[in-house]
């Protein structure tokens, strides 16, 4: 929760970017980059500006990383023949993969109320979406289940090869940080903090791309992109070029190292109370 919290503001700058019309000739873009951004929501809609779409996320982010660390732990036990057998990198990816088809089912419709809550600028006339339960249920009156779960695909894009380079980028890491001759489960709070971050790191420069995709598809009015993602990725490169696909990028980074560093460190603490009180589980 606290990840969702303290990253939410840098999230929503994320998306907007990622959203914003490419400007008519001679007009000058919307937002001028990150800070541009943050300045321009606070000023119109107030510093809670940021917040919007929090709710969604908020309610999800538990069960999402239970099931995330849930599918990585099944994917790392469906390549051992043996119980603690050492695993390659490679397999690392692959355990990390199936955490991200796991995580999907609950990050896509929370990913779609989300990001459409976010570029709900303030104005004259009332919202649209008074929140994520109204957002879902004038989406399911709209397209039925179909319209909450629009961007599953971009989604599984983004979140399988991430969370495999996640994963694997943390286990790397963590090798990395260990003593010659020492024990990995004997790292540092620090150290563990560093590895977590540099696999947030890792993950975003592998999530950006289709993340952008994912964002634009999900927030374009229906019938925008017939064809998905596909249209979606042929609308940018033709208008706007390769560099929008890395729209949102510096939020993103500034999100990315914290948030998973916290977030690394307290699975780890989390694991080793767990082995301290139930040691047989």
């Amino acid at each position: 929760m606290c990840v969702v919290v303290t990253g939410h503001p840098l999230d929503t700058i994320k998306v907007r970017l990622q959203t914003m019309p490419k400007p008519s000739p001679g007009m000058a873009p919307l937002y001028k980059g990150t800070w541009d951004c943050a300045m321009k929501t606070v000023r119109k809609e107030g510093f809670f500006g940021l917040y919007k779409g929090m709710a969604a996320p908020l309610a999800g982010v538990t069960p999402m990383f239970a099931i995330c660390f849930f599918g990585f732990n099944v994917g790392k036990e469906l390549q051992q023949k043996h119980s603690g057998d050492k695993l390659s990198y490679l397999q690392y990816f692959n355990a990390g993969l199936l955490a991200g088809v796991m995580t999907t089912v609950i990050m896509a419709p929370g990913e779609r109320i989300k990001c459409l809550l976010q570029i709900q600028a303030d104005s004259k006339t009332a919202p649209k979406y008074k929140g994520p339960l109204d957002c879902a249920a004038k989406l399911f009156k709209e397209g039925g289940i179909r319209s909450v779960y629009k961007g599953t695909g971009a989604t599984l894009l983004r979140d399988m090869p991430a969370s495999g380079m996640y994963f694997m980028s943390y286990e790397w890491m963590q090798n990395m940080l260990t003593p010659k001759g020492g024990n990995r489960n004997d790292l540092s709070p620090l150290r563990t903090l560093v590895a977590g971050g540099t696999a947030g790191i890792f993950n975003w420069l592998v999530a950006i791309p289709p993340d952008v995709l994912k964002s634009r598809y999900q927030t374009a009015p229906e019938g925008t992109y017939p064809n998905g993602i596909r249209d979606v990725f042929r609308h940018l490169m033709k208008e706007e070029g390769i560099l929008a696909m890395y729209k949102g990028v510096t939020p993103v980074m500034l999100r990315a190292f914290p948030a998973n560093a916290a977030c690394f460190l307290g699975y780890e603490v989390t694991v080793k109370i767990l082995d301290w009180l139930a040691p047989n589980l």
